[in-house]
């Protein structure tokens, strides 16, 4: 066990609670990206990675140092991930319905600045890796990631999964033949493919911080009721206003609700917007200091707005929005990846 590890622990089994923070900062990603490759869902995986750093920490006091923390810790997040991906199989299976892909949950309009035949070609790319590797079954699917992803010996993958070392050699073995006989050739470009899947679980690890702020652009002030009492100088939005007036043409510019998130990747925050409208907004992507958002606002059933933008902190996205009152509604996104 890594010595930094072993006095963190010590430290929490003397009552220490900030000695937990660094073993959580240090393995966060790794438990996460983990349970992510076995449930294929990126909220069940966060769920997964919170509750197995929890009973890590509670059963610290039973931790024996006959094996190294970090497979310690992957043996909770396997075993907690594979548990909850039966309890979805059957619950899928008693109410008849199938999975949805994430892809088809919300459609919503593409990014004009992406290339196509990039995105086509990525999104092949999972597909291709998505399906060869939920043909195998679980626990070949768990040792492949192990194996290939996180790169754990044979010796820590027989911790982990609490079977001999010689299981191990040869359910590895099983499992990549599996694959072989349902891919031929491609076992060798879907095992380095396997660093796409990767790269996106660590694209998902990234942090945003962002800020929204609708608007009212009308050519009269608003009544007294729609605005934020009170009212104190808004210098940012006073430099904004004539790249707002050039766009829209409207004379007055009313800050009606201002919200502020600081979420993963992949995390949706919604929030109550006036005309009981309800806003979404996603980040989903991270490139550099610039954060690709997908926004949507609707109203009951119906989307007013569906669209994917891209923001910085001092760049702001400006998305025109339905009527309201005597105007239109007006959503400012900003954007700030934290390292």
């Amino acid at each position: 066990m890594s010595p930094d590890d072993s006095e963190l622990i010590e430290r929490c089994r003397a009552g220490d609670l900030t000695a937990f923070e660094p073993l959580v900062e240090k393995y966060r990603q790794r438990v996460w990206r983990l349970a992510y490759q076995i449930l294929r869902d990126r909220e069940e995986a966060w769920d997964v990675a919170q509750e197995a750093f929890v009973r890590a920490y509670q059963s610290l006091p039973a931790f024996r140092r006959q094996s190294a923390f970090y497979t310690w810790m992957f043996r909770i997040v396997v075993n907690l991930a594979t548990d909850r991906q039966r309890q979805r199989g059957a619950r899928a299976r008693a109410l008849g319905g199938e999975p949805v892909p994430e892809e088809e949950w919300e459609r919503s309009v593409p990014d004009p600045t992406a290339d196509p035949a990039g995105l086509a070609a990525r999104a092949e790319q999972r597909e291709m890796i998505r399906r060869a590797l939920d043909s195998l079954p679980l626990n070949y699917r768990a040792i492949i990631m192990l194996s290939d992803v996180e790169g754990l010996t044979y010796r820590e993958i027989a911790e982990v999964l609490k079977i001999p070392m010689g299981t191990v050699m040869s359910r590895l073995h099983n499992a990549r033949k599996r694959l072989r006989g349902l891919l031929g050739p491609l076992l060798v470009l879907i095992l380095a493919l396997l660093a796409v899947l990767v790269a996106a679980a660590a694209e998902a690890q990234q942090v945003v911080r962002f800020g929204s702020r609708v608007l009212l652009a009308s050519d009269a002030p608003p009544p007294s009721a729609q605005r934020l009492a009170p009212a104190p100088p808004d210098e940012r939005l006073e430099a904004f206003l004539p790249k707002l007036r050039q766009l829209f043409r409207y004379k007055e510019y009313t800050t009606l609700e201002r919200y502020r998130a600081e979420v993963p990747v992949g995390t949706t925050q919604r929030w109550a917007v006036p005309g009981d409208r309800q806003l979404e907004i996603t980040p989903e992507g991270v490139s550099g200091t610039t954060v690709r958002f997908r926004v949507r606002l609707s109203r009951g059933n119906r989307a007013e707005v569906t669209t994917n933008i891209q923001a910085q902190s001092g760049h702001p996205a400006v998305i025109g929005g339905p009527r309201h009152g005597d105007g239109v509604l007006i959503i400012i996104v900003w954007g700030h990846p934290i390292p």
